[in-house]
């Protein structure tokens, strides 16, 4: 087992990991830019080194900043939490190079599934089902209106090297696909510096139903069930629950099953999410995350199991701590992810917290590094806690969730509290009847 963990991260994550850390016994490095001076777990850690000024390219993101940290404080691994350098193969090798074990998978597999067009050819290779597209990089029209008009419009054009909605444009006839493809290709090269794009059947109301797995590095994989993440704004996650409302037992064990074996075949080490869009009875996968979900909670809440620990113990080589058979679900549960914003416009909204209290009692959970006088910077993401609930069913669960909603104090700023008070009012939610599409139609018919 490790001696020192470096956590290389900021805000909730950083505190959840290091809370991981300290019930296994590990020492614990943060580090933080001048803005994070008085944050929560730089307070917390065994020791803290400043890495630079505000800006994320300056601190968060400066690896030599951070071997340099490990070096000095004799850090022998390093959890990259999610986000910053939590999914850059760069960084995984340099620190392979240094001695530094990267708690997470190994540098390859990073470059394989960050390249969107060679994870599905991977993808399809282990067996996971896809959705029907290009084989690769399309650069040509002439091309573009061959693929589409295969497979059938609508199609979506997306960036290979990219995430979060950029590089994303939707096509429904070949009158659209030119002006979505050239348009596609320039946010795609000023995002990533990579205008590569692949085309995709659209699918016009899908789930977005993800898996989590862990595999040991050495053939062996699990899955922890999946969670789904449908209720999103312009493509960002902001509600997510385990099990999902729309799947039946045997789907999920079906699907469970062929990402654990994917997972083992593959030789993948560590935490890792395998994300799909579900429609008609029908999963197409669309990417993998090489690294821990925000929403991971929800999985921890129905399966008992702490992710970061199990995370730990594959990296240090001890392999994973269940078989499938041992992994049992219990319960329904649900994360709602509190940012500091406006509610209906989602500007965002750093500033002073005057007065922070957070809802107690059985099933509730609340990770954050926030306080009461805490002041928010502007310079990183937005999410300032996540409130999860778990109840033995989802009926249970939602009412139990109204509830820490209501008890859920944040003054000072604005937040995103009052709009999921009104969403668990609402009947498609209460439901379970709802797509990635839903809440803008819902927050557009609000406005």
């Amino acid at each position: 087992m490790f001696q020192k963990i470096l956590i290389a991260n900021r805000g909730e994550i950083a505190l959840r990991v290091l809370r991981a850390c300290k019930e296994l016994g590990i020492q614990t490095v943060v580090v933080h830019s001048t803005a994070d001076a008085d944050a929560m777990h730089v307070r917390l850690a065994d020791e803290s080194v400043c890495i630079g000024p505000p800006p994320s390219r300056d601190s968060y993101l400066n690896i030599h900043q951070i071997v340099a940290a490990c070096e000095i404080t004799g850090a022998d691994a390093v959890h990259p939490g999610y986000g910053f350098l939590s999914e850059n193969a760069k960084f995984a090798d340099i620190l392979a190079a240094h001695n530094i074990t990267f708690i997470g998978p190994s540098g390859d597999h990073i470059r394989v599934m960050g390249d969107k067009i060679e994870a599905k050819r991977t993808a399809k290779r282990l067996g996971i089902p896809v959705v029907p597209g290009s084989d690769g990089a399309v650069t040509e029209e002439k091309e573009a209106k061959r693929i589409a008009a295969e497979i059938g419009y609508p199609v979506i054009i997306k960036a290979s090297a990219g995430g979060g909605g950029r590089g994303m444009k939707v096509a429904r006839s070949e009158a659209d696909l030119e002006v979505a493809l050239q348009t596609a290709r320039s946010e795609a090269g000023a995002a990533f510096g990579d205008d590569a794009v692949y085309i995709e059947k659209y699918l016009e109301k899908p789930r977005h139903i993800e898996v989590q797995v862990f595999g040991d590095g050495a053939g062996r994989g699990v899955h922890f069930g999946e969670r789904d993440c449908s209720l999103q704004r312009r493509h960002q996650k902001v509600w997510e629950e385990a099990p999902s409302p729309a799947l039946n037992a045997e789907e999920r064990a079906h699907i469970g099953g062929v990402c654990a074996k994917a997972i083992a075949d593959l030789g993948y080490s560590g935490a890792g999410t395998i994300e799909f869009l579900y429609e008609n009875g029908e999963f197409y996968f669309i990417e993998m995350n090489t690294r821990l979900q925000v929403e991971h909670p929800v999985t921890e809440a129905i399966t008992g199991i702490d992710l970061v620990h199990e995370q730990i113990r594959v990296a240090s080589g001890g392999g994973l701590s269940v078989r499938q058979e041992d992994i049992r679900f219990q319960g329904h549960a649900i994360e709602c992810r509190i940012n500091a914003e406006d509610p209906r416009t989602f500007t965002p909204s750093p500033g002073t917290i005057t007065h922070f209290h957070t809802p107690g009692g059985l099933g509730i959970r609340v990770d954050s590094g926030v306080y009461s006088g805490y002041k928010i910077p502007p310079y990183y993401d937005s999410l300032i806690g996540k409130l999860i609930v778990h109840g033995r069913n989802r009926v249970e669960c939602m009412m139990r969730l109204r509830r820490a909603l209501d008890e859920f104090v944040v003054d000072g700023i604005k937040t995103t509290l009052p709009l999921f008070r009104d969403l668990v009012g609402n009947a498609d939610i209460a439901n379970g009847e709802y797509d990635i599409h839903w809440l803008e139609k819902y927050l557009a018919t609000e406005d």
